[in-house]
């Protein structure tokens, strides 16, 4: 059975996309089979692997599958590249809180549906939107792990305290197998004392896991994306894709 995975940070700008496509590449690149599914209505995740998100087909992005509108073997695009397959999405998203109000049940609609083909991927990898709605509680009811990625910044530790609560509160009333894989540090800065602080003082106040790996700033991370490729194609040199392999390998090494 495919393990999924939510990646999620109700503060914007964390490096979650970034992280989402970059660790799902690097995964297939080590011979496992991703699906990435795109619940951030921006549809970042969806254009950073070279989709069109504007000109998809009528019913066949995750919006129309949480309405009901279409089964999950509609949407998915198989095999965007070796070994990646991705649930698309799109601006429609945004309407879908509003739409599913008065639903029965719909924390679970995501479960439900991925519950048909995880079996088929070894690794389901879900990016969130930045905020704590209801797309991302259907992520978390989905997932059997969080990977919460974190900006070396000053304010690394706002949010994280009530992520970690909104985490534990799924797990005790919607989805009790939820545990919290862990902490993953984006947008390294070697030339600044700040990111080695911030580093410093998380691993100081959290009790949670945290990757060895740690994502630094990189010009080819920040360029993948308008190419539409992984950094793992796109710069499969870099110190970038680099830190992704040692993600994903670590990741890899818990199963």
């Amino acid at each position: 059975m495919g393990k999924v995975i939510a990646l999620a940070n109700q503060k914007g700008g964390v490096g979650k996309t970034t992280t989402t496509i970059n660790l799902a590449a690097a995964l297939a690149e080590q011979g496992k089979k991703v699906l990435v599914i795109d619940t951030d209505p921006q549809g970042n995740t969806t254009s950073g692997f070279g989709i069109d998100k504007n000109n998809l087909p009528d019913n066949s992005t995750i919006y129309e599958l949480m309405l009901g509108d279409c089964s999950v073997f509609d949407c998915i695009i198989k095999d965007v590249f070796p070994g990646i397959s991705v649930l698309p999405s799109n601006v429609n998203l945004a309407a879908a809180e509003i739409e599913l109000i008065g639903v029965e049940k719909k924390e679970f609609i995501l479960h439900n549906e991925i519950d048909y083909i995880r079996d088929d991927y070894d690794y389901v990898v879900i990016d969130c939107p930045p905020s704590l709605n209801m797309l991302t509680i259907n992520a978390m009811t989905t997932a059997d792990s969080v990977i919460v990625p974190i900006q070396c910044e000053f304010y690394a530790l706002e949010g994280l305290s009530q992520l970690i609560h909104t985490v534990n509160l799924i797990k005790e009333r919607l989805n009790p197998d939820l545990s919290l894989e862990g902490v993953v540090f984006t947008m390294y800065d070697a030339r600044t004392n700040l990111s080695a602080q911030v580093v410093e003082n998380v691993k100081d106040n959290l009790e949670e896991k945290i990757f060895d790996t740690v994502i630094p700033r990189n010009i080819s991370l920040a360029e993948a994306p308008s190419y539409g490729l992984p950094i793992t194609m796109y710069a499969p040199r870099s110190t970038g894709a680099e830190s992704y392999r040692n993600l994903a390998m670590e990741l890899i090494k818990t199963e």
